[in-house]
Order: structure tokens, then sequence, then C-alpha cells
């Protein structure tokens, strides 16, 4: 749970840090108040330590049991936006049994016909990475795939989330309080 703790302060960084437009850059700034609050996550490995993660944030009560998917020495998955909760136990199924997060995603959504509504991402435990995101998700919505994680997000006011959430993970080393730490001999 730490390393999920870590990951979500990550991206709420990364989505603070994101430009927002304002209501007079908005076409109809009545639909600032109508717009539905964002949904983002983030699957991710730590490379030093193997350590897997997943974290979501959205609008919707209680997504974590559907959402967020993980088991250590298997793989990570983030299934979100008009949520089909088997792509979680079945990515899961499928990495234990040997195929790469790729191959898995890329099973699930060959046989999925709501797949444009979908957004997942799955990374495994050696770090093998893919994600999803349907063309007909709210917008603005898109991933973005770095080495040992993904980001994705939707309903977003601005495309310019998951680009800012992207470089904060990449440009801070978020896991390091985690890692063992070596220290001097005490004689």
């Amino acid at each position: 749970m730490r390393i999920a703790t870590l990951l979500v302060s990550a991206f709420v960084a990364g989505v603070l840090l994101a430009p927002v437009r304002t209501q007079s850059q908005v076409e109809d700034p009545r639909l600032l108040r109508l717009r539905p609050v964002h949904t983002y996550s983030i699957v991710a490995r730590d490379p030093s330590t193997g350590a897997l993660g997943v974290a979501v944030q959205s609008h919707w009560f209680s997504v974590g049991p559907i959402v967020a998917w993980a088991e250590a020495g298997v793989g990570a998955v983030a299934t979100q936006s008009f949520v089909d909760p088997s792509y979680g136990k079945l990515g899961l199924d499928l990495m234990r049994a040997g195929k790469s997060a790729p191959d898995a995603l890329k099973s699930l959504t060959a046989g999925d016909e709501g797949r444009e509504v979908r957004q997942v991402a799955m990374i495994d435990a050696q770090g093998r990475v893919d994600a999803w995101t349907g063309k007909k998700d709210i917008q603005a919505a898109g991933h973005i795939i770095g080495n040992n994680y993904s980001v994705q997000a939707n309903m977003m006011l601005s495309d310019t989330v998951w680009p800012a959430m992207s470089a904060v993970f990449e440009n801070t080393d978020l896991l390091a309080c985690y890692r063992p730490r070596q220290y001097g001999s005490s004689r």
C-alpha cells in the first residue's frame, strides 16, 4: 500500500501543476459548472525493488475495488472509464500464466465490443507496460506510457494532465524513500 500512496501523491502533484483552461478559455463557460470531476490513475514498477503499484483518483465513490488491481510478482492493472472489472482479474490471470502486460491487454481489448469507451493500463513484474484509451472515452482523455509506468486520465478539462503526471513521475525519485537503506558500520 505504501507504493500506491506514494504514486497517488505523484500524480496529484502532476495534476496540480498541469495548466488548466480558465473560464474565459472554455467555449461555453456554463460547462465548467456542469463538468463532472475527473478520473486519473497510474500503474508503475520500481525497477530497483520490483515493487508494483496502482493508484486511482475519481469523482465516482469507492472506485478502488473495481479500478485498481495488483498482485506481487505478477502485475498491476488500472481499468477505468465505463469500467469492466473483468479486465483486472483477467489481466492478472493472463500475466500470471506468462503473458506480457501488452499481450494481456491486446487479448482483452480484442474481445471487448465496448473497448472504445474503456481506458486500461497494465504493467507486469518485468516492467513491460501498455495502455489503451478508447476513441469514445469522455474527453479530454489520454495516456502516456513510460519506462516502468503508465499514466492515464479521462473526463479532464485539459489534455495537459497526463503529460504533467508523466513529467512528475519521470523527474522525481518518488520511490527512493521506500527502498532499503544501507548505513555505515556502527563500530
